[in-house]
């Protein structure tokens, strides 16, 4: 489709800075943008986004886009995978390292051109005809890439190649807007959770805002760590604690607690009622999480470790949920009266030698007092009334108690 290349350029360019204001999602507007460049005449058969992402588990993050797809593929890149050949050999680590643009004529090049880089032959053989990869550079010195190809007979024509790069720089500053709020939430969700993030990105941000909310809490601590902390290789600390927590958190995590915080070795999570099943969800992820620390203390023991020990404590009530803190660092938690039961609970594990201990309120409003064992009435510290206290039945393969 020859001719009016200005009047497409500006057709695409309007649309990518006044037509995707309201869309939040980057793969949605990749994708229209694709089909849109494919539909004026442009014939890109494939084209990928390649994004490097602040993520815990993700080093970055790539779409991928070809005809008649109403969906990006999206694929993860972990941090290992950053250093296998396959990356290191592709054009996408070329321009990381400061390339400004890899093309190949792939119906026409020569066996060194397919020797530079695997991908050439797995494009060939896929029918590609053309290929090219620029950068997208966001500000501060950012950078990510793109890549287009093609498979009509002699590649792109020159006009597509200049009208897609005209079309670059619109395409990064509508990508980095996307990208630094994904960024924002996933770095809030890392460090404070989900559903806190979402009330510190609603406003929630002002010191001393905040809700009262019932909920389930939970506090859990690992048994000997100062010895550990102190004796240990910083290294094979960190490697012991990350273990722990994930052992302990991934239950927590799958029924629908929140993980407030880390502190040290312990961790202070929350079950809201406003989920009919919380109390339910809150045993589940217990009693798997115990299932999970006999299986690390099981891989410890084939490595010649001793088994990890931990004492958890679980109460329900009313807290205080919302910014904590002085005038400029906040700290969205909960506070009050019943997260002072579940520490001091939580504490009672190491004098009655048993792992899990829940208060009789828990059990009471959970229903699930045959499941457990009764331990009597226990004064805590700082609460008025002795507690009824209830344990985790012990089974085989439970570590040491506190």
């Amino acid at each position: 489709m020859a001719g009016n290349w200005p009047l497409r350029r500006t057709t695409i360019l309007d649309w990518l800075v006044g037509g995707t204001r309201d869309e939040r999602f980057l793969d949605n507007i990749f994708v229209e943008f694709c089909a849109r460049l494919r539909a004026d005449g442009i014939m890109i058969a494939r084209a990928t986004l390649h994004l490097r992402i602040h993520h815990p588990q993700w080093s970055g993050a790539s779409f991928l886009w070809k005809p008649g797809m109403a969906e990006a593929k999206l694929q993860r890149i972990d941090y290992q995978t950053m250093e296998t050949p396959q990356f290191l050999n592709s054009p996408i680590k070329a321009l990381y390292d400061g390339s400004n643009e890899v093309r190949n004529r792939l119906d026409a090049m020569d066996k060194d051109d397919e020797d530079a880089f695997p991908i050439y032959a797995d494009l060939r053989q896929q029918g590609y005809t053309d290929y090219v990869v620029w950068p997208m550079d966001f500000t501060q010195g950012q950078r990510h890439v793109v890549s287009f190809a093609s498979d009509r007979p002699g590649g792109f024509a020159g006009e597509e190649l200049a009208l897609l790069a005209d079309l670059l720089p619109a395409l990064a500053l509508v990508t980095e807007i996307r990208l630094k709020n994904r960024f924002a939430r996933t770095l809030l969700e890392t460090y404070v959770g989900p559903h806190a993030s979402e009330q510190i990105l609603a406003g929630a941000t002002r010191r001393g805002s905040g809700v009262t909310v019932s909920a389930v809490i939970l506090i859990c601590d690992l048994r000997g760590f100062t010895s550990i902390s102190e004796l240990w290789p910083r290294d094979d600390v960190i490697s012991l604690l990350n273990d722990y927590f994930d052992a302990m958190s991934v239950p927590i995590e799958r029924h629908g607690g929140e993980i407030l915080k880390f502190i040290g070795d312990g961790m202070l999570a929350i079950f809201p009622l406003d989920k009919p099943e919380a109390c339910a969800d809150a045993l589940m992820a217990v009693t798997e999480a115990r299932l999970a620390m006999k299986e690390l203390n099981v891989d410890r023991a084939t490595r010649g470790l001793d088994p990890l020990g931990y004492g958890v404590g679980i109460h329900v009530g009313d807290v205080m949920y919302g910014n904590i803190g002085s005038r400029s660092r906040l700290d969205f938690t909960v506070i009050g009266p019943a997260v002072n039961v579940a520490a001091r609970l939580e504490s009672l594990t190491k004098e009655v030698h048993r792992n899990v201990l829940f208060s009789g309120a828990f059990v009471t409003m959970a229903q699930c007092a045959m499941g457990l064992d009764p331990m009597g009435r226990y004064p805590l510290r700082g609460v008025g009334e002795p507690v009824e206290v209830y344990a985790l039945k012990e089974q085989a393969g439970d570590p040491p108690p506190p």
